[in-house]
């Protein structure tokens, strides 16, 4: 179906970057970025943020007793300087 759609140029600026960056046409670009906007909200994938352990153990220690004994240490160290 053909159209006419005005699009404000910062709009059109991210379109035309997208269709550069994935090497498909314009029209395609928009096409895309629609269906993704208007898909209902169950259908989106979440973003998932990956995360990686770094082998800390704490014991059974909480994530703020940790950060404030690491506080405790650091004003320790910083009182033996003389600051």
């Amino acid at each position: 179906m053909r159209t006419t759609l005005t699009l404000d140029p910062d709009v059109a600026a991210k379109l035309r970057a997208l269709s550069r960056e994935r090497g498909i046409p314009f029209k395609e670009a928009v096409n895309s970025t629609l269906r993704r906007g208007l898909a209902p909200a169950a259908a989106r994938q979440p973003y998932r943020l990956p995360t990686y352990s770094l082998g800390l153990r704490f014991g059974d220690a909480t994530p703020s007793a940790v950060l404030a004994a690491l506080d405790d240490e650091e004003l320790l160290r910083k009182r033996a300087l003389g600051k």
